[in-house]
């Protein structure tokens, strides 16, 4: 059921009435609900970070809403639009530089390929890589031909094989996941892998079509859904040698979802960045979104024994976080409309988080030299470090925030995990 909006994006352009929209996901059981605003009136300070951050009102697009009836079925998005009052037609969120600052992040990096999964076509997938690229000095694809498999920078490929049909939802996210896993690693190339629908079958089938790609290094899946009892025998998917693969662990604070809890999966969670006058970073604290807690079905793993007595028997979600609030979201581009409007939006929810820290455990792998074996052995060394003089400098310990009924605290906890990255070391 789609809902009229009136409220302006970035790009300047009027929706139809989305107000409702947020009433009818807010009081939906199992939806976000993000309580953050936007941080107060700044001056502006750098360039590649325009300032004021605007006040606005964040929107559920109807992919991140997940249905009674899709439960089991099919997997929804995992982004919410940060609609700013004032409207510039430029960047407004977060940049790549900006977040490199924050993270500690190299200017340039990565090698090989990272897959982003997403369901439907994206139609103007290489277009809007291109403008993103060119205005934050990022490597462009030359080519014409986005399905053409000698591309340097980006490809898409659909995963049966046909061009599935357009879905404005799963563009924004597509839109959303290519461009910010090549923030964080421009020198690796993006496949964009288009499953045939949003069904658990499909997104599989999708995984296993990038699974076949040569050079593979990572899988981002910025998707999610409910757990059921039998969602383990999807695990499979997952498995491909020397390949890690990501998913975001959702954007109801409290709430598990899978793929994001699976043992073989890194479950990327979220947090709040918060700046200074100057635009400075100052602290970054949980978001109130970020999905997490005991997996219902899937027993403790191996990797999670430093933390046995916090997640018990059961696996427990996140594992490493990244900027996700809406309001401190990030600068996403797409000229595909989403309910009409189209160019510079801003956009938050653990989908940021899913392919940024792909692109940072692909920069970090590339800037060691070796690929981690499997996902297990990455988790195994981002766990290590817990407890250790090394894990104050490889990762930001993220000591406040609530997420439903989970509080951060130090260490591991059930809203960041470990907490984000500093930093290459570690990951």
């Amino acid at each position: 059921m789609k809902t009229s909006l009136l409220l302006i994006l970035a790009a300047g352009i009027v929706f139809p009435d989305s107000r409702s929209l947020i009433a009818q996901a807010a009081d939906a059981p199992d939806q976000p609900v993000a309580a953050e605003t936007a941080p107060a009136e700044v001056a502006p300070r750098h360039s590649w970070f325009p300032r004021p951050r605007p006040d606005g009102t964040q929107v559920i697009p109807e992919s991140s809403i997940e249905k009674p009836e899709h439960i089991g079925v099919r997997k929804h998005t995992n982004h919410v639009l940060f609609v700013p009052d004032v409207a510039t037609g430029e960047p407004q969120g977060e940049t790549p530089q900006s977040i490199r600052e924050v993270y500690n992040l190299p200017p340039t990096g990565g090698s090989g390929v990272i897959a982003v999964i997403d369901a439907f076509h994206y139609p103007t997938a290489l277009a809007d890589f291109n403008a993103f690229s060119t205005e934050f000095g990022l490597p462009t694809e030359t080519s014409t031909n986005v399905t053409a498999a000698t591309n340097k920078a980006f490809q898409v490929i659909y995963a049966s094989g046909v061009k599935p049909p357009v879905d404005q939802g799963w563009s924004l996210e597509a839109a959303l996941d290519i461009e910010w896993a090549h923030a964080m690693a421009p020198k690796a190339r993006i496949v964009l892998v288009e499953a045939a629908s949003d069904s658990n079958e499909d997104l599989d089938n999708a995984v296993r079509a990038a699974n076949k790609i040569s050079g593979l290094a990572e899988v981002s899946m910025s998707y999610g859904g409910s757990e059921t009892r039998t969602e383990a025998m999807g695990d499979s998917v997952y498995s491909k040698a020397f390949v890690v693969y990501i998913a975001a662990s959702g954007d109801v604070g409290g709430v598990v979802n899978y793929p994001g809890c699976s043992s073989r999966v890194i479950a990327a969670g979220g947090t709040v960045l918060h700046r200074d006058a100057n635009g400075d970073f100052v602290s970054e604290t949980g978001w109130s979104g970020s999905g997490g807690g005991r997996s219902r079905f899937i027993p403790r793993p191996t990797f999670q024994t430093k933390v046995a007595s916090l997640v018990g028997p059961a696996r427990g979600v996140p594992d490493l976080s990244f900027d996700a609030a809406p309001a401190t979201g990030v600068s996403v581009y797409t000229s595909t409309p989403y309910e009409g409007a189209q160019g510079w939006m801003i956009i938050g929810g653990t989908s940021v988080a899913s392919p940024a820290l792909a692109g940072i455990i692909n920069t970090a792998a590339a800037a060691r030299g070796s690929l981690a074996v499997s996902t297990t052995a990455e988790l195994t060394t981002i766990y290590s470090q817990l407890g250790t003089a090394a894990y104050a400098y490889e990762f930001r310990d993220i000591t406040k925030g609530v997420a439903g009924q989970n509080k951060a605290a130090v260490s591991w906890d059930f809203v960041t995990g470990v907490g984000s990255p500093t930093g290459l070391s570690g990951k």
